[in-house]
């Protein structure tokens, strides 16, 4: 079986603004969560994982990396230095420190495992203490994006609200995250260590997991078919996500709603990057492909 999809990293220059933008989208948020080492986040959360927009508040409190420790919030804070958008891809976890000794035997993160805990706030008002584990991984054929693990370690109903999750759009979850890369084939080997589990190669894409969560690794001119008008880069990045709905029809007339810009491709409902905050969003009727 492949790693789950856990959640997405968008990062975020004002949180403020960018959960404005994601609930025009048709987005419920959560509230803010603040982490102990200055970033934020508010959250889409889905059925079983979410999306992260997550910003940098408090510069003083980031904490430099060093050899053998990954920090998160210095990654982040990095990567706004030149765009906005997805810097990070999270899989699922039941045991990150055992990702993290996997991960340093696979050659792909010689990092030690990252602990952290902070309050999150309940539909009620109250107050909940979530607690998280976190293993690295990083390829430098890759450089400016990472991935991890996260173990959540707390009764998942402190965590998990249905409140936070009947979105005006009709998202039910994350099914699929889209890169870009010149070569996608040269990646092979570090995604399928993460993933564990066998690619598959085609001319011009690597496809890596199952149907409802998978990574599609795409050339430029795969790229420019998906996902038209979108600009290339020269470095590996991520794209897209693709976010199954039970109504494709409900969501077209959800974003009409508010004035949202869309266009249809392939059977596909796409936002484009500016909408966003740097990544195109892929709205799909469950089941499609």
């Amino acid at each position: 079986m492949p790693r789950r999809l856990d959640h997405l990293v968008v990062c975020v220059r004002n949180l403020e603004q960018a959960a404005l933008d994601w609930q025009k989208l048709g987005f419920k948020l959560t509230p803010t969560g603040v982490h102990p080492f200055g970033t934020s986040n508010r959250l889409a959360q889905f059925a079983d994982n979410f999306v992260e927009l997550l910003a940098v508040t408090d510069e003083a409190l980031v904490p430099a990396a060093a050899p053998g420790h990954f920090s998160f919030a210095a990654h982040n804070r990095d990567f706004l230095k030149s765009a906005e958008g997805m810097s990070m891809l999270v899989l699922h976890s039941t045991d990150a420190h055992a990702d993290a000794a996997r991960f340093r035997a696979n050659r792909i993160g010689a990092y030690a495992p990252f602990d952290f805990g902070r309050d999150a706030a309940l539909p009620d008002g109250g107050t909940a203490r979530v607690a998280f584990s976190l293993a690295f991984a990083t390829d430098p054929a890759m450089p400016g994006i990472a991935f991890f693990t996260c173990q959540q370690r707390h009764p998942p109903e402190l965590f998990w609200k249905p409140e936070y999750q009947r979105h005006a759009n009709g998202t039910s979850r994350v099914i699929e995250v889209v890169m870009s890369a010149e070569e996608p084939a040269a990646h092979r080997d570090f995604l399928e260590r993460l993933m564990e589990c066998p690619a598959e190669l085609a001319p011009g894409r690597l496809t890596v997991g199952d149907d409802h969560n998978r990574i599609n690794l795409l050339g430029h001119s795969e790229l420019a078919r998906r996902l038209p008008g979108l600009a290339s880069s020269s470095s590996p990045r991520f794209c897209a996500a693709r976010l199954a709905v039970a109504d494709l029809d409900a969501t077209r007339q959800a974003l009409e709603s508010n004035g949202v810009s869309f266009a249809m491709t392939g059977g596909a409902l796409l936002i484009p990057p500016v909408a966003t905050h740097g990544l195109v969003l892929e709205f799909v009727e469950q089941g499609a492909n």
